[in-house]
């Protein structure tokens, strides 16, 4: 069918996307089966007010139909879907639907049991497809979420295979009329990977449909060290960043260049899964700050994934004002930031000048602020090109009586985006303790002393790597150990200690964000675990 209009700008209108994750895609008996709140029209108001232009509605579709060969979909699944469609469309929002978490439930058998997978595929495309006809031009339909195949012969056979499942559902789609004769449709790489053998592949199908009516869609997690904060992947730096430049660049250079739209229809981190505590905080931001940017100058849209942990759903507040922020003004230029957002100053001794290097990312620094109260450039601060020093005299009065923590938050003010928070941190290093405990119960009793934990390295006296993940001596935050202020403990796991030699003693280094370093040793015997001290270095 000839087109109906732009499908650069239909997708360039979508700009910004959020995901409403974690509610129909979950696996169980409803949309609450995740914890997350039922839908109301008014948490679709709220988040359109934040901004988002579209709206991804994740389904998963596997408990809510009836058995082969009709693989009806219940009456009531399917209206509850419409029903929220139709108060996201009447928000005004651009909307996606998909076939979701079906992908590794039952979709992945395809390399084994091809027929019936692509007749319960077919069937259910079909049935939404009709339910679907004659809706607005702004719903459209994502043939499957993250496609993957269990026991297939590799790659060339995963790519025939998903070309199967897009060519399909294309097909059952264009076929059923209505507005679905040209409705935008969504086709997926392998894995929604941006990697250019999963790209090339997904160029093929879309040049043997020649259809304009198609978005191309990968998915964005960042460089998977600093993504889940593993093997020393603490910093959003120069390799983390041009993980995320070489991936945009091969989606636009493939597809946006060529007239195709590119929808990123999840980006975040992984350590996300956890908790956003997993990634520290400035990082983070400097993370966001630049893909926001980036997509922008590539010519992409985003959709944000949120799986409740963002957006609040029933106090219509961000959980993190500071990051949302950040994400929101990214969408149309780019902010100042600094290599850190923390100044440690230590408890003991004379105080002396710290230097920031800024990120002036195109901005002017215009100025460092406490509160609405600007500070002194001479006096409190100086600034010798993109390096920020501020003074003794100035930090001496914002630790005041320098108790451990934060004593005092500084904003630098830059010509445009929001500005850069900088934390004044009194801290001493951090004293560990011995302790006994077990393979499923242990932590080291820390006193953190206002200094907080960036990594952990675990190794063996003779140099190699101990614990999960042996190729790196540095250790999956969140998942190997856990800082635990409030207790005044860092945990190690089960999941660690059952990647630990038994008899065997393990040299743990701790790094904190101070800069200093803190040595312990552990050794497994059985399920049984002690833990002795060994020195503390600070370098910095």
């Amino acid at each position: 069918p000839p087109p109906t209009g732009d499908p650069m700008a239909y997708v360039a209108a979508m700009q910004p996307g959020w995901n409403l994750g974690n509610t129909f895609d979950a696996v169980g008996s409803d949309e609450t089966a995740w914890g997350n709140p039922r839908v109301t029209q008014a948490q679709l108001d709220a988040v359109r007010a934040q901004g988002f232009n579209s709206i991804r509605i994740p389904v998963t579709w596997s408990n809510h139909h009836g058995a082969a060969p009709a693989y009806t979909i219940d009456a009531a699944w399917l209206n509850r879907i419409k029903e929220v469609v139709g108060w996201a469309l009447d928000d005004g929002f651009y909307v996606m639907i998909n076939i979701h978490h079906d992908s590794w439930q039952w979709i992945n058998a395809m390399p084994t049991d091809r027929t019936t997978v692509l007749n319960r595929y077919n069937a259910l495309w079909t049935q939404i497809a009709a339910a679907f006809r004659d809706a607005s031009p702004k719903l459209h339909f994502e043939s499957v979420n993250e496609p993957q195949f269990a026991n297939s012969s590799g790659d060339p056979q995963n790519a025939q295979l998903l070309h199967e499942l897009n060519t399909s559902f294309h097909r059952i789609v264009r076929a059923s009329g209505g507005n679905n004769a040209t409705r935008m449709l969504v086709l997926p790489t392998l894995h929604t990977s941006s990697d250019q053998a999963r790209i090339d592949e997904l160029t093929s199908t879309f040049t043997q449909l020649g259809d304009r009516n198609l978005i191309a869609t990968v998915h964005f997690y960042g460089y998977w060290p600093f993504s889940v904060n593993v093997a020393g992947g603490t910093r959003f730096d120069a390799t983390t960043q041009k993980d995320l430049t070489d991936a945009f660049d091969r989606v636009h250079n493939a597809f946006v260049a060529k007239g195709i739209p590119v929808v990123i229809g999840e980006y975040g981190l992984l350590g996300f899964d956890r908790h956003t505590g997993t990634i520290q905080q400035g990082e983070k931001l400097k993370f966001f700050e630049f893909l926001g940017w980036y997509a922008k100058t590539r010519k992409i849209t985003t959709q944000l994934w949120d799986n409740g942990q963002h957006f609040n759903r029933l106090t219509f507040q961000w959980k993190d004002a500071e990051l949302f922020a950040q994400i929101k003004s990214s969408w149309t230029t780019r902010s100042g930031t600094a290599y850190a957002d923390q100044v440690y100053v230590p408890r003991t001794g004379s105080i002396t000048a710290k230097t920031l290097a800024l990120n002036l990312n195109g901005t002017t620094f215009q100025g460092l602020y406490q509160g609405s109260t600007a500070l002194a450039q001479g006096t409190d601060y100086t600034v010798s090109g993109s390096q920020l020093t501020l003074t003794a005299s100035a930090l001496t009065r914002l630790v005041g009586s320098r108790a451990y923590g934060v004593n005092a938050t500084l904003h630098a003010r830059f010509s445009a985006g929001v500005p850069w928070r900088i934390n004044v941190i009194t801290y001493d290093p951090p004293v560990l303790s011995n302790a006994t405990g077990s393979t499923t119960s242990f932590a080291v009793p820390t006193q953190f002393r206002g200094d907080q934990l960036a990594t952990m390295e675990a190794k063996y006296a003779d140099g190699s790597n101990a614990g999960p993940h042996n190729w790196t001596p540095f250790k999956e935050f969140d998942v190997a150990f856990a800082p635990d202020y409030a207790g005044n403990r860092i945990t190690l796991t089960e999941a660690f200690f059952a990647e630990v030699n038994d008899g065997a003693r393990v040299t743990l280094t701790f790094h904190f964000w101070s800069g200093t370093t803190v040595t312990y040793h552990v050794t497994k015997s059985g399920s049984g675990v002690t833990g002795v001290t060994a020195a503390a270095a600070r370098v910095g």
